[in-house]
């Protein structure tokens, strides 16, 4: 197990045992809060069909994201992207006003991988992981930590996590997995 600290240097937190978890390279992310009106164009000039339904996901090449509520979209994209990101939102804003924040440096992502990975993530987490399908996700908490939840497979996810709280949930989930190898 690697010793994880406020550096959160993207690579393996625990490398082996029916979970895995990584630590993953930062990303461009963005809060997107917009009316539905205004949904097509901005959809078009990010280059994703955003999805109007929470917890659905949509993506076009590397550009992902996904519904958080009514009004609100969670964008992740390359960091060399955000520039052109920033700029396209920028140019339809007087049409489809919105509010586009980059939030890049607030949260990190850890991918929980394996067979028991579903079942780690019950740890502190008062939803049914099984309720959600995979390619959607969700706003959730663990441990009463507010994260988004994105499941790429039956046994894949990625769980983002404001930096604050970064080290307090990742230790819950490598305790998670020393439970796990203990058996």
């Amino acid at each position: 197990m690697t010793v994880l600290t406020h550096a959160f240097t993207p690579g393996p937190i625990v490398a082996s045992g029916p979970v895995k978890l990584t630590l993953m390279a930062p990303v461009a992310r963005f809060s997107l809060r917009l009316r539905a009106a205004n949904i097509p164009a901005v959809s078009k000039a990010i280059g994703v069909d955003l999805a109007t339904t929470v917890g659905a996901r949509a993506a076009n090449g590397t550009t992902e994201t996904i519904c958080l509520g009514p009004d609100e979209w969670l964008i992740i994209a390359k960091p060399d992207d955000t520039e052109k990101l920033v700029a396209a939102c920028a140019d339809v804003y007087a049409s489809a006003t919105h509010s586009l924040t980059e939030v890049s440096a607030r949260e990190v992502t850890v991918r929980i991988e394996g067979e028991r990975a579903a079942e780690l993530l019950t740890i502190g987490c008062p939803r049914d992981i099984d309720t959600i399908p995979v390619g959607g996700g969700c706003r959730t908490v663990i441990d009463g930590v507010t994260v988004v939840l994105w499941r790429d497979a039956e046994q894949s996810f990625r769980m983002d996590i404001w930096r604050s709280f970064a080290l307090h949930v990742i230790d819950l989930l490598c305790t998670g997995c020393k439970e796990f190898a203990a058996e």
